[in-house]
């Protein structure tokens, strides 16, 4: 049985070389962080079968 294909991990609070945090770069009245909270509220099942249906072989995706 093949290891299930999976995503790369996705940090948006990952530090960079300048500035510290991508998280800092917009006002926190920036539409960015509505969608962040949305994005985590959606339900992706459908997206993720098709991607389970595939080879498992290969790079993850994003």
């Amino acid at each position: 049985m093949a290891k299930p294909k999976s995503f790369r991990p996705w940090n948006p609070e990952q530090t960079l070389l300048l500035p510290p945090s991508p998280v800092e770069w917009p006002p926190e009245s920036h539409l960015v962080f509505f969608l962040l909270d949305l994005a985590a509220e959606l339900d992706l099942e459908a997206i993720h079968a098709h991607y389970r249906q595939k080879d498992p072989r290969g790079p993850q995706s994003y």
